[in-house]
C-alpha cells in the first residue's frame, strides 16, 4: 500500500497595484479644479495632462490598475485647458473692441 501526499496549491490571482502616477494625476486635477476658482492655479492642468498620458502608458505596459483615475485627470486637464483658451480669446477680443 502506498501513501501519496497530494499537495493542492491555491492559486490566488495577484491583485495588480494601482499606478501611483494615475493617483497623483487625479489629485493634481482636483487641485487644479479648486485652484481654478480660488487661487488661479489652473496652470497645473498642463502637468495634469502630461501625468495622465504617462500614467496611461505605464498602465498599459505594466498591466496595472488606475486607468479610470488617469482618464478622469485627462478630462479635467483638457477641460481646464479649453476653458483657459476660451477665456483668453474672449479677453483678447474684448480688449481689441475698445
Amino acid at each position: 500500500m502506498s501513501t501519496e501526499i497530494v499537495q493542492t496549491e491555491q492559486t490566488e490571482s495577484p491583485v495588480q497595484p494601482i499606478n501611483r502616477l494615475a493617483i497623483v494625476a487625479a489629485a493634481m486635477a482636483a487641485l487644479s479644479l479648486v485652484g481654478l476658482f480660488l487661487a488661479g492655479m489652473a496652470v497645473i492642468a498642463v502637468f495634469v495632462v502630461g501625468a495622465g498620458h504617462v500614467a496611461l502608458n505605464q498602465i498599459q505596459l505594466r498591466g496595472e490598475r488606475g486607468r479610470g483615475f488617469a482618464i478622469a485627470a485627462l478630462a479635467v486637464g483638457y477641460g481646464i485647458g479649453v476653458l483657459s483658451l476660451l477665456s483668453a480669446l474672449i479677453f483678447t477680443f474684448t480688449l481689441a473692441g475698445q
